[in-house]
């Protein structure tokens, strides 16, 4: 064989290996794709996914402890609409084994009633909070404690600034927001509200290490 013809045949192949190889790439791609699309169909249906944005409007939210569903109330406020505020409550009073607190601060009236009225049913409540804000005037963690509810405060020099909690260690409420009247009715907040497993399961894991930490702090009275 020539050199000419070998030199071609080196060519040929070159060329459908460089094409192989591009093939190779675009069937991986699509592949890649596939699993993504498979595993989105996979996904437990009506998986928990919402938003919560702030400032709510303020309503009267009686209705969500009254024990009397057709116990009318006469305070003066509106009465009905679904709010981001009475979204938030109706997810933490949904808890039935377990409520997990991580909160900067906490000072909203109608917050500490749902945390209050979920350990009244026997479920299992943990309050972190920072060491700071939770002796500031308005505070509910002297509250919650009174009802027999552990509430722990990181001893350190810096400020526990996490917002979340965890709902029977499945449902997890995370964002900007402060549990605090400010915070409800007047500032700019976000609250993400999400059952997907892979978001839950890290703050599981934090709030467990930063109990387990502030364990050996003082407990907040």
């Amino acid at each position: 064989m020539s050199l000419k013809c070998v030199s071609l045949v080196q060519k040929m192949s070159v060329l459908w290996t460089a094409r192989a190889l591009c093939l190779g790439a675009v069937a991986l791609s699509l592949v890649a794709e596939l699993l993504v699309r498979l595993l989105r169909r996979l996904r437990p249906a009506g998986t928990l996914n919402e938003v919560l944005f702030f400032p709510s409007e303020v309503v009267c939210v009686q209705h969500l402890f009254s024990s009397l569903p057709a116990c009318p109330c006469i305070c003066p406020l509106r009465h009905g609409p679904e709010t981001s505020l009475s979204r938030l409550l109706r997810h933490v009073m949904s808890a039935s084994s377990s409520l997990d607190l991580c909160i900067f601060a906490f000072s909203n009236a109608n917050l500490c009633r749902a945390v209050l009225a979920v350990h009244a049913k026997g479920v299992t409540v943990r309050v972190l909070t920072d060491k700071d804000y939770a002796a500031i005037t308005g505070s509910q963690i002297g509250v919650l404690r009174k009802a027999g509810i552990c509430a722990r405060c990181d001893s350190s020099s810096v400020h526990m600034h996490h917002k979340f909690a965890l709902v029977d260690g499945r449902l997890l409420l995370t964002g900007s927001l402060n549990w605090t009247l400010t915070g409800v009715q007047s500032n700019m907040e976000n609250v993400l509200v999400t059952e997907e497993p892979d978001l839950v399961r890290p703050f599981v894991e934090e709030f467990h290490r930063l109990w387990e930490r502030c364990g050996r702090g003082p407990l907040v009275k």
